[in-house]
C-alpha cells in the first residue's frame, strides 16, 4: 500500500513562554503556510540556533506553541553547531544536549530539547486499520527511482488528529532521491 512522503527541514516548536522571550510578551505566533497536519502551520517567525561550534541563522518556527520547546534539526547541522542531537521521537527530549535560541526580543537558553527526528509516519487510525498497522509500531518503507531505498524503523503514529504522510528528514529524502509528495510503499513487519 502506497502513501505520500515529505521531507522535513530544520524547524523550531516554541512553547507560549519562549514564545514570549523570543518575539515578546504576548506574541501570537504568525501563519506563514498551513502544513500537512491538521492545524499545523510553519510560521514568518524564524530564530538563530546557536552551539558551542557554531550558529545556524533563520529556522523556521512551526505553530501552534507547545507545552515545551524542541528543535528538530539533522546529523550534519548537529557537527555545525557542535551538539551531538541522538535520533528520538518528536517530543522525546530527555536527556538532549540544548542550544541557544535567539530571536529579535530575546534569548532563551536551552538545557535540553534538540533532537533529530526518528523517521515516522503519520495516519489517521483509519488509513492505521486500512494499512493493517497500529500506533508506535516500527515499520519498513520502500522508495522508487534511481536511487531507492527501504527505509527500516520507521515509527508509525495512529491518531484522529493526523492525516496520512510519512516523514524524513531533508538528508535522509535526498539519500533517496524522493521529493515532497511522492508516494512510497509501506512494509508492515
Amino acid at each position: 500500500m502506497k502513501l505520500p512522503i515529505a521531507l522535513s527541514n530544520r524547524h523550531v516548536h516554541l512553547s507560549q513562554a519562549d514564545v514570549d522571550v523570543l518575539f515578546g510578551a504576548g506574541h501570537e505566533l504568525t501563519h506563514f503556510k498551513p502544513l500537512s497536519q491538521p492545524g499545523q502551520f510553519a510560521c514568518d517567525e524564524k530564530v538563530d540556533l546557536v552551539g558551542p561550534k557554531g550558529t545556524i541563522k533563520g529556522v523556521r518556527v512551526l505553530g501552534p506553541a507547545r507545552p515545551s520547546t524542541q528543535v528538530e534539526i539533522s546529523l550534519s547541522d548537529g557537527f555545525a553547531l557542535g551538539v551531538k542531537a541522538p535520533i528520538k521521537e518528536s517530543g522525546d527530549v530527555a536527556g538532549t544536549p540544548g542550544v541557544k535560541l535567539v530571536g529579535p526580543a530575546g534569548e532563551v537558553e536551552l538545557s535540553e530539547g534538540v533532537i533529530v527526528a526518528s523517521r515516522h509516519i503519520h495516519m489517521h487510525t483509519d488509513d492505521a486499520a486500512k494499512f493493517g498497522v497500529k500506533d508506535k509500531q516500527i515499520v519498513k518503507v520502500r522508495t522508487f527511482g534511481p536511487r531507492a531505498v527501504v527505509f527500516e524503523n520507521v515509527l508509525v503514529r495512529a491518531s484522529e488528529k493526523f492525516a496520512l504522510e510519512m516523514h524524513v528528514d531533508v538528508e535522509e529524502g535526498n539519500a533517496a532521491g524522493v521529493r515532497n509528495g511522492e508516494e512510497v510503499e509501506l512494509i508492515a513487519e
